[in-house]
């Protein structure tokens, strides 16, 4: 009997995925800074941010990046993989490309780019591309995050 689990052998490059969306509020900065210790001006100043190139305040990068992780929690491709998830194996090269401000609404485009075998034979790893977009249609964030996931048992292993 098949499952409706994805294992390794399941992900195709090119595959694509989208998350629901979240608007990011002012207690969402709030809460990260005081969570964070990051009380950078740009994020806590209305003042000081509204003479900034941005001319208001903005999320911390690292709030963006946090709301991404959970956004990609809340997909189908996540659920359906999630118990045959061995490890997130990193953040490469993320860029912070554009503000999130508040009340932004923002999701998360994910992209399978490439997939490797290990020297173990149960698991592989499947590299992510993920990027996080605005209401406007505008990447802020973007980069690739490595995941290990378990392979299928064949029945040869029983």
């Amino acid at each position: 009997m098949r499952t409706n689990e994805l294992f390794y052998e399941d992900f195709q490059i090119g595959d694509t995925f989208q998350s629901p969306s979240r608007t990011v509020t002012e207690a969402d900065i709030v809460n990260f800074a005081g969570l964070s210790g990051d009380y950078n001006l740009l994020h806590m100043d209305m003042e000081y941010a509204g003479k900034s190139i941005y001319k208001e305040r903005i999320a911390h990068g690292l709030l963006g990046l946090s709301i991404a992780s959970g956004l990609f929690t809340r997909t189908e491709l996540n659920q359906r993989m999630s118990k045959n998830l061995i490890a997130l194996l990193g953040l490469e090269s993320w860029k912070f490309l554009a503000p999130i401000k508040i009340s932004d609404t923002i999701h998360l485009e994910i992209e399978i780019v490439e997939k490797k075998e290990t020297s173990k034979l149960d698991r592989g790893v499947v590299r992510f591309s993920r990027r996080i977009i605005n209401q406007n249609g505008i990447t802020v964030q973007e980069g690739l995050t490595p995941m290990m996931i378990a392979r299928r048992k064949n029945e040869e292993d029983f």
